[in-house]
């Protein structure tokens, strides 16, 4: 049972916050500080055996087969509640795609006949967190990092900026650095990494980077890049300590300083379109009106598990300056500084702990879609939320009570009645 439901005043039992990431999925429960369980997006098939990301699929029935099989793990192992009792807050980015959300709707409604479910974007909810209505959220996930501004808790879709860049870039150049330099210990005796193995496994690269690597500064960031471009290993800053890392058999991989600080320089080196992780945020501040933009800059909001990394945000802020000073942006902007929000949580749940805050407010009642309300629209989720005329009225009517839902879901068919007569020829 959710922490303290047990002294809860109403008679509805805590929602279910799901947010299911790229490479993890966290879930918990409203109203809570921390999720129950963060736990890899697979899943082992229960007709193939096999083990399957949830992201990676081919067609919308394979995606079906993985989300039964996934939500019966978080249910039944790791909140261990009843799904038909519980509302589910979903957390999602405003990019996720139609056909994903859609299936997510028709696995908890039709499969696990959950009440009702709210589609929450995760850069919203991440601002509850701070109780800031305007800002700038960052997403460095893993397969991508996406700039969202807020302005009075309204997303501005126009501001939005991707680069696919992320953790699983990191992952590549790191794998693509141990393979060229790191050594590995054998009886005493130091080899080549590839002449003992072809690769280490994805697990092993993502211990690796959480554990030895980090950002380093813009200074000698400058400093690497002039020397790598000239060839001349003497300009080359002092570099850190090496370290050991063990692995199984008692061999131990030798990593050097310069393995760890290199690594995750990916995030920042600009692509051919002269896009990185800074440059986002800049390019997301000039699609937005000039009002708002210095508002923005100084509510800066990162969240993902990219943002983790030891040093992100110190040099984020200094490529961030560093690139006001270049014509592209000195001309556009006339902004001389940056503040980070500094988030209650870890970044890596942030927007789960947005969605938990989302939740436990009794606004949840009549701001999600029940299965009553999904099943007559035909099974179709609406991309934005677009709350009826009836609903509205008893939100301004009755702001602090909690309308009961078997009210609510009148209001709902009576709206749906009234949307299908309108809609229908007139009568002669």
């Amino acid at each position: 049972m959710p922490l303290f439901e047990g002294l809860s005043s109403g008679s509805e039992k805590s929602a279910v916050i799901l947010d299911i990431g790229s490479a993890y999925s966290k879930v918990g429960f409203a109203g809570e500080f921390g999720p129950w369980a963060i736990i890899p997006s697979r899943v082992e098939l229960s007709k193939t055996k096999k083990v399957s990301d949830v992201w990676e699929y081919s067609s919308e029935d394979e995606l079906f087969d993985i989300l039964v099989d996934f939500f019966h793990i978080l249910y039944f192992k790791h909140l261990l509640v009843n799904p038909k009792d519980r509302r589910v807050v979903f957390c999602e980015s405003v990019l996720c795609p139609t056909q994903f959300r859609n299936t997510v709707a028709k696995v908890l409604f039709k499969h696990y006949e959950v009440p009702s479910i709210l589609f929450a974007p995760s850069h919203l909810v991440a601002m509850f967190t701070l109780g800031v209505n305007t800002g700038l959220v960052l997403d460095a996930g893993y397969s991508e990092t996406t700039v969202l501004p807020i302005c009075e808790g309204i997303p501005i879709i126009k501001g939005i900026q991707t680069v696919m860049v992320g953790a699983r870039a990191i992952h590549r150049n790191l794998s693509s650095l141990l393979q060229d330099q790191a050594t590995i210990v054998v009886d005493g005796e130091e080899k080549l990494l590839t002449s003992v193995m072809p690769s280490l496994p994805d697990y092993v690269i993502e211990d690796i980077k959480v554990r030895t690597c980090f950002v380093t500064n813009l200074e000698r960031a400058k400093s690497i890049q002039q020397s790598i471009l000239q060839g001349d290993e003497a300009k080359w800053p002092p570099p850190p300590s090496s370290v050991e890392y063990p692995l199984d058999g008692g061999t131990k991989l030798s990593i050097s300083g310069k393995i760890r600080e290199v690594a995750c320089e990916v995030l920042f080196e600009q692509d051919m379109e002269e896009k990185s992780v800074a440059t986002t945020i800049l390019d997301s501040i000039i699609q937005c009106p000039i009002d708002i933009r210095k508002p923005l800059a100084n509510n800066l909001v990162l969240m993902g598990g990219t943002a983790m990394l030891p040093g992100f945000a110190h040099r984020l802020i200094d490529e961030l300056k560093d690139l006001l000073e270049r014509p592209r942006y000195k001309d556009a902007l006339a902004i001389d500084s940056f503040k980070v929000h500094t988030p209650p949580c870890e970044p890596n749940y942030t927007a789960w702990l947005g969605g938990s805050l989302f939740g436990a407010m009794e606004i949840l009642s009549y701001r999600s879609l029940s299965r009553e309300a999904y099943n007559q629209a035909g099974g179709k989720v609406p991309d934005w939320c677009s709350l009826d005329d009836a609903v509205q009225e008893a939100e301004v009517a009755a702001p602090k009570e909690r309308v009961p839902i078997k009210q609510l879901e009148a209001l709902r068919k009576l709206s749906l009645e009234k949307a299908a007569s309108s809609s229908s020829p007139m009568k002669k």
